[in-house]
């Protein structure tokens, strides 16, 4: 059965590959996005999207797709660092869109209501952004977040290095408030961090080959402008990191994962090294700080992947063409 997925972005390259495969897949349809503050600002990452969906993607799908204004500034609020020299002024790396209207704005958020009634109880959340706007839905709309089916989200490092601090991945850190309140009132999360994200390698020589017999032709530009922030950074990386597919795939692919199940605490610091930093209470007898008979909240967090999995089928899908496993 094709799965009904809303996506929560902040519109970078990882973010659009997402968006591609997520048209192309014929698993997922892709009803809603949700377009958020993070990676570029909101207003250029509306105009990207709406560029996308009517000027790029071939798909009806993409067309008929709502596209959602979410927020513009965390619930720390604190100003918001942008980064182009990863993504791009408008999220596409080198490429910047035409035909779209300047000051593009929409003022639809509690169009997600209409979404998660539409399709209740099927209705899958994928954020690969910031989770101000999904931790907004949670404050403001609790028993209707109860009809969701599931949630995805990329988020987290555990006991692993960082990307935004040594300890800490980018989109907790940018409003550890958003991450918690959404660990704290959703009891269906699947976390997909960056102890499998990062490994989510796609290299140079996948995206010539995409680029010469697939149907969309941004794929490359982006993804090398990506990977050449990559390589100077760390001259050893062999390709990019696609955090956000990997997140999106996780919907339909399950199994491809290794899960445990903890309790997390997000470091709600206002600066410094901790900030946003995800802690998995690993003890066997919980917290002994809380209630006795209060139940504690685990969380499913990936810690492993099937790697040939993911170059199947993210080459099926983005290709067109049939892929076997490396």
């Amino acid at each position: 059965m094709v799965k009904k997925v809303l996506l929560f972005g902040d519109i970078g390259i990882d973010d659009i590959i997402a968006l591609i495969y997520g048209y192309q897949s014929e698993e997922i349809e892709i009803v809603g996005i949700v377009t958020d503050y993070g990676n570029i600002p909101r207003e250029n990452a509306l105009k990207t999207v709406r560029y996308l969906n009517e000027e790029v993607f071939p798909s009806e799908e993409a067309q008929s797709t709502v596209l959602i204004a979410g927020a513009e500034n965390p619930m720390t609020a604190e100003p918001v660092e942008f980064f182009p020299q990863i993504h791009g002024e408008y999220g596409m790396g080198p490429i910047v869109p035409e035909n779209v209207e300047d000051g593009l704005t929409l003022e639809n958020f509690f169009t997600i209501i209409d979404i998660i009634n539409q399709y209740d109880g099927e209705l899958y959340i994928v954020n690969i952004g910031r989770l101000t706007s999904l931790a907004t839905m949670f404050l403001l709309y609790p028993e209707t977040m109860k009809k969701i089916k599931g949630i995805y989200v990329m988020g987290g490092a555990f006991w692993v290095p960082g990307n935004a601090t040594a300890v800490s991945e980018a989109n907790f850190h940018g409003d550890p408030v958003a991450a918690q309140i959404v660990l704290t009132y959703s009891d269906k999360v699947t976390i997909i961090p960056l102890n499998v994200t990062q490994n989510a390698i796609v290299t140079p020589e996948m995206v010539d080959y995409i680029d010469q017999v697939g149907p969309i032709d941004i794929v490359k530009p982006m993804i090398d402008y990506y990977y050449d922030f990559y390589k100077e950074r760390d001259p050893s990386v062999q390709g990019s990191p696609l955090h956000d597919v990997l997140t999106l795939m996780a919907v339909n692919n399950g199994d491809m994962f290794t899960y445990e199940e903890y309790p997390v605490h997000i470091v709600q610091a206002t600066r410094g090294t901790e900030r946003g930093q995800s802690i998995a209470d690993i003890r066997p007898f919980g917290n002994l700080e809380e209630e006795t008979d209060k139940e504690i909240k685990r969380h499913r967090i990936a810690f492993d992947f099937d790697y040939r999995r993911f170059f199947r089928d993210f080459m099926t899908t983005m290709s067109g063409q049939r892929f076997k496993s490396k």
